[in-house]
């Protein structure tokens, strides 16, 4: 999944970044309002949340949230501010925004939140079923066979976006947007090396893949699988 990240405190968002792609998603970063605001509405449906930071040079997260409201009513957003009173909060929510955070925070505290927000919004879905293939987001934990199988990050991201499309093609330029912090004129040769790596721990000796290549468009997982 795709997160944008307005902060303009460099060591805030380099640590946000680091920590939110280890969890495997894929980031973008602007430190500045104006910039912010262009690339937010000019990606208005690529992301899957937003981090707005309240006080940025140019425009404030609160206008980047008003702009995206206009446009988009139901992606999540959350503030990220050094702003603590009651009032804050409230105006924050009003404008717009599905939560807010004060700094400092618990790296910890947040990735749950955006956890929760995602889960709200994806649905309470949280175990896909392919073949003998188990993936559980809330366990992150894939089973084959009812045996534990050890993927990474990017693998375990790819699997969940793959299955939670099944039956629809997933196409390369969409897949490097949502699990890499790649854009779509990037090379995206770099989706085949996991998609094998996927193969190699989830197939069946000698049987067709469950990841269907679409050659020049993408994969996909077919419903009957």
């Amino acid at each position: 999944m795709r997160i944008f990240l307005a902060e303009d405190e460099a060591a805030i968002s380099g640590f946000l970044k680091e920590g939110l792609e280890e969890e495997g998603f894929a980031v973008d970063v602007v430190g500045n309002g104006r910039l912010g605001l262009e690339m937010a509405l000019a990606n208005i449906n690529e992301y899957d949340l937003y981090l707005l930071d309240w006080m940025l040079p140019g425009i404030s997260g609160i206008e980047i949230c008003r702009n995206i409201r206009k446009t988009n009513k139901t992606v999540p957003i959350i503030f990220l501010t050094a702003k603590d009173t009651v009032d804050d909060t409230v105006f924050a929510l009003e404008t717009g925004a599905n939560d807010f955070l004060k700094k400092p925070f618990a790296f910890e505290e947040l990735l749950a939140r955006i956890k929760v927000l995602l889960r709200n919004k994806t649905g309470d879905q949280s175990i896909f079923v392919t073949e003998n293939i188990i993936l559980n987001t809330a366990a992150h934990q894939v089973t084959k066979n009812g045996k534990p199988v050890e993927l990474t990050q990017k693998e375990f991201a790819l699997l969940e976006y793959l299955l939670r499309n099944k039956g629809n093609v997933c196409r390369r330029t969409r897949i490097i947007e949502k699990i890499w912090d790649i854009h779509f004129d990037k090379d995206t040769s770099v989706i085949d090396v996991f998609i094998n790596s996927l193969r190699k721990k989830l197939d069946d000796t000698g049987a067709e893949s469950f990841i269907q290549t679409l050659r020049g468009v993408g994969y996909r997982v077919n419903n009957k699988a």
